[in-house]
């Protein structure tokens, strides 16, 4: 493994096997802090209590970045466990890019934001999802963790190219890639993380790689966990398919895209 991964809010606590866990790891590997409760898109004050704990884990972990995802999670300090979509408006995109704005400050770092699944559109949309991603990401200037999973159950749901959707990215803000597994329900493909990653998915990932270059990738696996041997086989595909892409754009192997961010140099490698 190049590196791992964690869910942040797993480790926001104050002691204990979690901690001694990330504490062993990050010894030996880098680590990025990966969130799903900023809710970005909630009409609620941002929770400080959340951001205080979120800048003392950074401070303590040093991750090359963080992220969280372009969404809702709650209203009214109810949280419900679930990344929502939001209407892709102007008044969206100020909302969150706002937002944003306040929580880098806060953390004195760019994040990266991340596009989610969704099994519905709204009436009030204005745009479509990748020019709502690319807009948040250009007034907020933060960068992107580009789900390819979500990218293609969400071009299958709702009836779109998804090569279009990742032409419509700003090159320059792609910091990450995630790689997931989806099921197939006929009608609809859902985000379920317990499959392994489709052809499709990896033909895209394929597509992806030769437009924003070699870009960190992790693999997402939430449930029906293989072994491990059987996870490290997956991120040893993506590394050959990530160098093959490449190879085929006539990019050296084994090159690095790297992005400056304030005094910060945050490198996204493919090893």
């Amino acid at each position: 493994m190049d590196w791992f991964e964690l869910t942040t809010e797993n480790f926001m606590v104050e002691g204990g096997l979690p901690l001694t866990v990330l504490e062993g790891v990050r010894t030996n590997y880098p680590i990025v802090m990966h969130g799903v409760s900023l809710s970005i898109g909630s009409a609620d004050p941002l929770n400080q209590t959340y951001l205080r704990d979120l800048a003392a884990l950074a401070r303590r972990f040093e991750p090359a970045w963080i992220s969280d995802h372009l969404c809702w999670t709650g209203i009214s300090g109810r949280n419900l466990h679930d990344l929502l979509p939001l209407p892709h408006t102007e008044e969206a995109v100020k909302h969150c890019a706002r937002r944003l704005v306040q929580v880098q400050d806060f953390l004195g770092r760019r994040i990266l934001i991340e596009n989610i699944s969704s099994y519905l559109e709204f009436r009030a949309s204005r745009m479509s999802e990748a020019e709502f991603v690319a807009a948040v990401a250009e007034e907020a200037d933060c960068g992107i963790l580009l789900d390819i999973n979500n990218v293609y159950v969400n071009a299958f749901n709702h009836r779109f190219n998804p090569r279009d959707y990742l032409d419509a990215l700003p090159v320059g803000r792609i910091a990450q890639f995630h790689l997931a597994g989806h099921r197939d329900c006929g009608t609809h493909l859902l985000d379920t993380h317990d499959h392994p990653v489709s052809d499709a998915v990896w033909e895209l990932y394929d597509y992806a790689v030769q437009r924003f270059g070699p870009v960190a990738t992790s693999i997402e696996w939430d449930d029906r966990i293989p072994s491990f041997l059987d996870l490290a086989a997956v991120a040893a595909h993506a590394r050959e398919r990530a160098s093959s892409a490449l190879d085929r754009q006539g990019l050296a192997r084994g090159a690095h895209t790297t992005h400056r961010r304030d005094n910060r140099l945050m490198a996204s490698v493919v090893k």
